[in-house]
């Protein structure tokens, strides 16, 4: 796969992730919060990593 494909990828993922951000503003989430919580950490945790291996690379 080609870096430039990752990068659009990744910046996708980026634009979900302000979806799940606003969905843990939910009062009434209950048990759901947990797995959007997950989400957002695993969602981190590949932002992180791609930063790591393309550093010259901003996903935004």
């Amino acid at each position: 796969m080609e870096p430039e494909t990752i990068k659009e990828r990744i910046s996708l993922i980026e634009s979900k992730r302000e979806a799940l951000l606003r969905l843990l503003e939910q009062p009434d989430l209950g048990t759901l919060r947990i797995d959007v919580n997950q989400a957002l950490e695993e969602i981190d945790d590949l932002i992180e990593e791609f930063k790591r291996t393309f550093p010259e690379a901003e996903a935004s």
